[in-house]
C-alpha cells in the first residue's frame, strides 16, 4: 500500500490554496505541515498525498513514493532488493524518531533518481 506520495512544486502557497480547494469536494483536507517547507493532505485510509516547495534541498527529491509495509523485516529486505537491482542508498534501514516515534524506513534512489522509501509507523509488537 502507499503511505505518502510526495511532489515538488513551484509556488507552495499557491498549491496549497489550489490543492485545498479541489480536494475538498473529494472529502480531503490539509492535515499537517512546515511553512515554505511542505504540507501534507489526508486523503484517506492513512495515506498522504503531500507538496514540497521544488528548490528543497537534497535528500528530496521531485518525486517521493513510500511504500507502507507489514514489519522492520520487509523495510529492511526491500532495501537489499533494491541496492542489488541497482538502486543508489539515500538512506539505511532504521528508526526515524524525527518523524515519529515508532517510524522505521529505508530509502532508495531509482535509476532515475528518485528517492523511494519502505516504511512502517506502528508500535513494536509484544
Amino acid at each position: 500500500m502507499i503511505d505518502h506520495i510526495t511532489i515538488a512544486v513551484s509556488d507552495l502557497q499557491k498549491s496549497k490554496k489550489f490543492y485545498e480547494s479541489a480536494l475538498a469536494p473529494l472529502g480531503y483536507s490539509l492535515s499537517f505541515g512546515k511553512e515554505d517547507v511542505f504540507w501534507a493532505f489526508d486523503v484517506g485510509d492513512g495515506s498522504l498525498f503531500e507538496i514540497q516547495q521544488s528548490d528543497s534541498k537534497p535528500p528530496l527529491t521531485h518525486l517521493h513514493v513510500a511504500f507502507r509495509v507489514k514489519n522492520k523485516a520487509e523495510v529492511e529486505t526491500f532495501y537489499r532488493a533494491a541496492l542489488d537491482a541497482g538502486a543508489a542508498d539515500n538512506g539505511a534501514p532504521g528508526p526515524r524518531p524525527e518523524y515519529t516515534a515508532n517510524y522505521f524506513a529505508c530509502f532508495i534512489l531509482d535509476p532515475d533518481g528518485y528517492n523511494i522509501e519502505a516504511m512502517i509507523n506502528e508500535p513494536a509488537a509484544g
